[in-house]
């Protein structure tokens, strides 16, 4: 790009040489004949390529646009640029028009008819023409400016979207099927990305700025809602928002989707109605609050349960449910309340089943010990990623608490309260699936002795990336089969027979 202002060093041809000594003895080198060069190296014939060498597989690289594509892009995206300025100056001419503290009574027509009138107004005194798709988009997005969260509007009423994740003003991605991918909204600015985040913690009495850089809060719908803004964050404000399903999964729906088999189905809901303590292990997004709240339907109607979450997700459908949900510090530094507390005094309630949403810390020990004095049938999820890694997790949290117990006596109390381990994975094609269901069966020694029942078996991969497998029993009989005997789920035994491929 800057060959048309790069100094020509190269003398023309046409040009004379400069009088006097120093070009006579420039003219005298350019006549002398020019040094023979070396002869090129002749390069060596190519070695073919080995039988048995591994081949590198490529990613194809997609076909260049066509000269008709790259214009209608380039006409679309002016046309957003132009729709965006329409839209910040209607919006600040609404700002100046309405009033700002009847909005919260205002009726959604009434108010849509003034944004529509003002926006009018605005058009024509500035004289922008525009189509009727334009202008009813123009007075969606007006609308979510004013009432909702802006951009995020469109993407938060798209059943489709489980995670909004925001990097930057002009780039967000959302997670659909399991996979990431970029979406065509942007918000105009940082200050306009920061609005909307000020105007969602705002409204749960939570505040957000250079001093206090990071929140987490919950939206009205009960989306997780977690942001962290300059100068912490360096591109621009991150944002990241767990969206929350109105529509609950249960057992059949988990079993259908291929989540696990309806063996498992069948085992854990004996496990769960039988008052097993029980621990979803996983990674992040693994399905592991999906999954608890599938085993929460096993409960029975007439058992009282309180829940401890850090921000309300369960959704038990049970008749006496208590709910609670930690609170973290004030601008001072004060008012916080631990899962910890609420677990303590969830002791105090008189309740026959506790469920944690994660246990990540210090809390641990006490839901240990609920586990373990007549509150079976507890449960809580942890992040791990295999069952053994789930103990080593509960041990590591227990040394967290500051609590000064020898190693045996910590995992005999762990060995003791919890029963099963249920391990929930997203795999590498997005897909989820219940890849582990492991029996904690008591001690050995110093070791914890475990039993897996049921795996899921990874057979192949498709040529479109998704990954081929079934579920399998390992052929191991529960260590809790009297059990469920006892309480009149005779589980036939064939279902821990593995599976004939």
């Amino acid at each position: 790009m800057f060959s048309r202002y790069k100094k020509d060093t190269a003398p023309s041809p046409a040009t004379s040489a400069p009088k006097g000594g120093a070009g006579t003895a420039a003219a005298r080198r350019a006549a002398q004949p020019a040094a023979t060069p070396s002869p090129k190296p002749v390069p060596a014939p190519p070695v073919p390529p080995r039988a048995d060498a591994p081949r590198v597989m490529r990613k194809p690289q997609p076909a260049a646009a066509s000269p008709a594509e790259v214009g209608a892009a380039d006409r679309n995206r002016k046309r957003k640029e132009r729709l965006s300025e329409i839209k910040l100056e209607l919006h600040r001419a609404l700002l100046d028009n309405l009033n700002l503290a009847a909005l919260e009574t205002a009726q959604e027509n009434d108010l849509r008819m003034e944004i529509n009138a003002i926006s009018a107004e605005v058009l024509q005194e500035k004289g922008i023409v525009l189509n009727r798709e334009e202008r009813l988009q123009l007075s969606q997005e007006l609308y979510d400016e004013v009432k909702g969260l802006g951009p995020l509007e469109s993407l938060l009423k798209d059943d489709t979207i489980s995670d909004i994740l925001v990097n930057g003003p002009h780039q967000i991605f959302v997670e659909r099927s399991g996979k990431l991918e970029m979406s065509d909204v942007t918000f105009k600015d940082e200050k306009h990305l920061f609005r909307i985040i000020d105007k969602i913690v705002s409204a749960v009495g939570r505040r957000v700025d250079e001093s206090n850089p990071y929140v987490d809060a919950r939206l009205k719908d009960g989306s997780r809602f977690n942001a962290m803004v300059p100068p912490i964050a360096v591109d621009g404000s991150l944002v990241s928002i767990r969206k929350f399903k109105k529509d609950k999964l249960g057992i059949d729906d988990l079993v259908q989707f291929g989540a696990f088999s309806e063996e498992m189905a069948a085992y854990l809901q004996a496990a769960v109605a039988c008052r097993l303590n029980v621990i979803v292990s996983g990674g992040t997004g693994s399905g592991k609050t999906t999954t608890l709240n599938a085993l929460s339907s096993f409960i029975d109607n007439s058992e009282r349960i309180l829940t401890i979450e850090d921000t309300a997700e369960l959704q038990l459908q049970q008749t006496h449910v208590g709910r609670m949900e930690s609170r973290p510090p004030n601008v001072e530094g004060k008012g916080a309340v631990t899962p910890r507390d609420c677990l303590k005094n969830a002791l105090r309630m008189r309740p026959d089943r506790i469920i944690v949403g994660e246990t990540r810390g210090e809390e641990v020990i006490d839901m240990l010990q609920a586990m373990n004095t007549g509150h079976d049938g507890s449960m809580t999820t942890i992040h791990a990623n295999s069952a053994r890694d789930g103990i080593s997790r509960l041990e590591n949290m227990i040394a967290m608490a500051g609590i000064d117990m020898p190693l045996k006596a910590m995992r005999a109390q762990i060995a003791s309260a919890v029963h099963l381990i249920v391990q929930a994975s997203r795999l590498q094609d997005g897909s989820r699936r219940m890849t582990s269901i492991t029996e904690v069966t008591g001690m050995e020694g110093d070791v914890i002795s475990m039993q897996e029942i049921f795996r899921y078996q990874r057979t192949g991969l498709t040529p479109e990336n998704k990954i081929l497998g079934h579920f399998t029993a390992t052929g191991v009989r529960s260590h809790y089969s009297e059990r469920f005997k006892m309480w009149g789920y005779d589980l036939p035994p064939q279902i821990f027979e593995p599976a004939r491929e």
